[in-house]
């Protein structure tokens, strides 16, 4: 598989992001509140094992 990264981000930039465990965000359960500034999201788990935000 071919990984192809948008132009103003470099193979090096991208390894250096910090990766989260959905799991441990959701504390082994499938949905958890996200704050950004005054902004809550959800985020959950679906079944099929994909990952949804919403506001």
């Amino acid at each position: 598989m071919t990984l192809n990264f948008a132009p103003d981000m470099s193979e090096q930039s991208i390894q250096r992001l910090p990766i989260h465990d959905a799991t441990k965000l959701t504390q082994g359960g499938s949905l958890a509140n996200i704050q950004l500034g005054d902004q809550m999201y959800t985020l959950r788990i679906t079944r099929a094992g994909k990952l949804i935000l919403t506001k």
